[in-house]
């Protein structure tokens, strides 16, 4: 056999494995379209378009790591990609965050973000859609806004031990003496459902006995007469846990604390109504008793915020 003859001969043996190969792709290929075809793969799932990194601004207690890990699982399993910032601190923290790009997402209380943004001009009420509309135009201004708001209702109480109760005769927020001291959030101070509050609803002055803690520190603060009474969000799982007493609110303080997704004109613009549909499906399912059994888990159980969020996802349908 000449060169020639020996060369074609192998050009021929390469062509047609090329060919075979290509035969397999085929294969595989079809096979991979009627799977997708009958849904069995992701492909066939809605996938995000590209656009920012998520991420989320977490505050500096349980219920926020919670949620802020309920609200980033359920984007992660859509596709979407996450990250979660601690912000060491709390409101104060959180809007500047927003405002440097460090963060696009958080989530918030409807009445406690607009006081807050309004300089506590007082005008958040228990209506949640009034104050929602009134936040809005307070988000609009620095490129925020908020997506619809939970079911879950988060307050703060005033909380004080029975026996504190017994001795001083507390049952409402308006029994409150000057001369008590109070253990609270150290944006008590400005928070107007806390001092503030305290003073222009109720005529009760507790700045001078105040003493700003850590949330996580509060309860034990008030098991051990450390203060008079302590400010506990009405979601926490340890107020009913110890039998303690939440003062009445008898004067309309405290507003519509509805949970509210906050996230920058970005993320809608970027993402769309398929992104707002997924974050406000996930707040549709968060009451004030599944998050109070959450932050139970938390605070009594010393749980995970991750593992109670992928619990809540997984309970609700939303894994």
């Amino acid at each position: 056999m000449t060169r020639k003859i020996r060369g074609l001969w192998a050009v021929l043996a390469v062509l047609a494995l090329l060919a075979g190969a290509c035969g397999d792709d085929s294969g595989d290929d079809s096979a991979s379209d009627e799977t997708t075809a009958s849904g069995d793969t992701a492909s066939d799932a809605s996938v995000p378009p590209d656009g920012p990194t998520i991420t989320i601004g977490t505050q500096d207690f349980g219920e926020s790591a919670i949620l802020s890990q309920i609200y980033g699982q359920a984007l992660i399993n859509a596709g979407y990609s996450v990250e979660y910032q601690e912000l060491g601190g709390f409101r104060d923290l959180e809007v500047p965050a927003f405002e440097s790009g460090d963060i696009n997402f958080a989530p918030e209380y409807v009445a406690s973000m607009l006081e807050f943004l309004n300089e506590f001009a007082g005008e958040a009420t228990s209506d949640v859609d009034e104050t929602l509309g009134l936040l809005q135009e307070q988000l609009s201004e620095i490129g925020l806004q908020a997506l619809e708001p939970a079911p879950a209702v988060d307050t703060n109480t005033f909380v004080v031990t029975p026996e504190k109760a017994d001795e001083l005769g507390l049952s409402g927020i308006g029994d409150l003496t000057d001369d008590l001291t109070l253990g609270a959030p150290q944006d008590c101070e400005a928070n107007a459902f806390c001092l503030p509050g305290l003073d222009t609803v109720y005529g009760v002055d507790l700045s001078s006995g105040f003493t700003p803690l850590d949330p996580g520190v509060i309860p034990d603060a008030l098991e051990n007469d450390e203060v008079d009474v302590a400010v506990l969000f009405s979601t926490s799982g340890i107020i009913a846990d110890k039998g303690w007493i939440v003062l009445e609110d008898t004067d309309g303080l405290l507003a519509a604390d509805n949970i509210v997704p906050v996230v920058t004109d970005e993320l809608v613009d970027t993402y769309g109504a398929d992104f707002e549909t997924l974050v406000n499906g996930v707040s549709a399912a968060i009451t004030t008793e599944l998050l109070t059994a959450a932050n139970a888990r938390f605070d009594i159980d010393a749980e995970d915020a991750d593992v109670i969020a992928a619990d809540f996802l997984a309970d609700n349908g939303l894994g």
